[in-house]
Parts: C-alpha cells; structure tokens; sequence
C-alpha cells in the first residue's frame, strides 16, 4: 500500500505527486522523489523497481522479506534492511522488517509488520530543510536514526521486566517453575533484540569510516551518531545478559535451597517420631522379663522419657534451623 509520494528540492517539499509521475521529476537537477510503502504486494515493489531502475537481487530481498539486517550496495544504490521491535501490552515481543532504497535522487522505504510508521521522519525532515538539501542521504539517516532509537524503548521495557523478574526470586510465592519460564522467554527476546542490533551495527560502521558510499557523503557525522547509539544499545544487551544469565542461577539455587529445606523439615520430623517409635516398639516385644514392665509408674514414666527426649530433639533442631 502506498503511503507517501514526495517531491523534494533544494531541501523544500514541492508536493506530493503521482507514482505515474516519479521519473519525471527524477529529471530535474537538486530533485529527489521519496516514496514509502506498508506491506506492499511484490507487483507494488515491481512497478516501482521499475522507475527506480532498481537492481533486481535487492527488489527480490524486499519482495521476500525476512532478510538479516544488512546494507548492500549496488553501484550508486543502496539496499538497507532494518528490523523493527516492538512489545505489544501482553509483553510479546513483535518484530518488523524495514527495506531503504536509496539512489542519488530517491528514498524508497518498505515497512512489513510493522505497527508504528514513519510520518515524525518525514516531518522532522520537513521541519529542517538546511539538512534536507542534502538529499536521499540525510533521509537515509533520519529513517534509521529513527529505527534505532525505538531499540532504546524496547531495551528499557525488557530492563523493567528484568528487574521485576529478580524481585520476585527472593519472595516465598512457589513460583519457582513460572519464575524459570519468564526468565526464559526474557532470554528469547533478548536474543531477538540482539539478532536485530548486531548486523546492524555492522553496517552503519560502513558509512562514516573508509570508503564511504557516495549517496551518504558529507553526513559521515550523523551516521557515526548512530553508530554510537547501536553501540550504547550493545552494550545495555550484554549487560542484560550477563544480569539474566545471573539471575537464572539464582532462581535454580533458590530451588536447591528450597529442596533442601524441606529435607531438613522431613528429617527432623521423622527422628521426633522415631524416638517414641523405638521405645514403644522395645516395650512391645511383650518379654516376660523385661524392667519396669510390671511396675505401677512403668507407663506414665516411659511417657514422660518419650516426651522429654522429643523436647531435647525439637529444641536442637529449631536451634539449627531445621525447623
């Protein structure tokens, strides 16, 4: 689906226009055309290929879809592929796909599954026409710009979850199996998260060091801004990371801990019950000869030693902690 066709100049929008009318305004010297689509049909993608004279192997990647992040030239052109994150208010973590076109004088951006769009790009480019005089490559910058800092929402809401999650190890809920699957499936969108960052980052050290592509010349700058952000980001994960990775062990000592404590309750249980078990089972032998057997304070006096040695037992293990 088409959702914007714009013709720009010397930094100054002149309007939107036809999808018919692209190569015309191609033409024109300081014009480029920067179109965006949503979930287009491969047909959308072809007709556009078309008056782009885009290559043919990045249109089948955007036409296929869930490619890795990567930036791939083509002569003069440009292919950039972005993952998008977004948590949705179950906490399910949805991933999206965006694919930029960029040539000399056109911006063609493709969003799949992606919920939230681009419009504060476009008016934030609008609004700075002194950086939009230069071009496709400062449009570049701002969509990805703008996909980056979206992974600084994403990284917040998973350190929330995290921190959330480590409170709930130490409370005495027997949550003990719900804590080991939240924590892992944390660990699924992390991996997620970095699947989308690292590839990333890759990239955009391409376009502010060494031979840079010529589309971005002269913003080595804001691409190296960027790149620090990719990097800020990497270094959140990592450190999320190690944290879960942590935490994970703590829950699986917690466990252990609760196991053994258990034990250590069943066992004590079972020595109190057993001292009065060992003496009535020697008195019920029912031998003839046998002390205090006939005596009239026999009873009472065996009570009393069963009731004495339970006490001794009790008091020890509640002094170490058995019970």
């Amino acid at each position: 689906m088409l959702i914007n066709c714009v013709a720009y100049q010397n930094g100054q929008k002149l309007g939107d226009i036809a999808s018919t009318d692209i190569h015309d305004y191609l033409r024109r010297p300081d014009c480029f055309v920067w179109v965006a689509l949503k979930d287009p049909l491969p047909s959308e993608i072809s007709q556009l290929a078309r008056e782009f004279d885009l290559h043919e192997l990045a249109v089948e990647d955007a036409q296929h879809g869930h490619q890795r992040p990567k930036l791939d030239e083509y002569g003069d052109m440009l292919f950039c592929v972005m993952k998008t994150l977004q948590l949705d208010d179950e906490g399910y973590l949805n991933e999206g796909e965006v694919d930029v076109f960029v040539g000399a004088n056109y911006v063609l951006s493709i969003r799949n599954g992606t919920r939230k769009g681009f419009q504060n790009v476009r008016d934030r480019c609008e609004r700075e026409p002194h950086l939009l005089q230069h071009g496709a490559g400062f449009v570049f910058y701002a969509l990805m710009d703008a996909v980056v800092d979206r992974y600084f929402s994403v990284m917040h809401q998973l350190e929330d979850e995290l921190e959330a999650l480590e409170e709930r190890l130490f409370s005495r809920n027997g949550q003990a199996r719900q804590n080991i699957q939240d924590l892992y499936a944390l660990k699924r969108k992390l991996v997620m998260v970095s699947h989308a960052l690292v590839p990333l980052h890759e990239a955009t050290a391409r376009l502010h060091g060494g031979r840079v592509p010529r589309v971005c010349g002269g913003l080595q700058d804001y691409y190296r801004d960027v790149d620090d952000h990719l990097a800020r980001i990497i270094r959140n994960l990592e450190s999320q990371r190690d944290m879960l990775a942590t935490a994970i062990q703590v829950n699986l000592a917690m466990i252990s801990l609760d196991d053994s404590s258990v034990s250590k309750k069943l066992a004590a249980w079972a020595a109190l019950f057993a001292v009065p078990t060992m003496i009535a089972g020697i008195y019920g032998m029912n031998f003839e000869h046998m002390p205090e057997l006939k005596s009239v304070t026999g009873y009472p006096t065996t009570l009393l030693i069963m009731a004495v040695l339970d006490g001794v037992l009790w008091w020890r293990f509640k002094q170490s902690g058995w019970l």
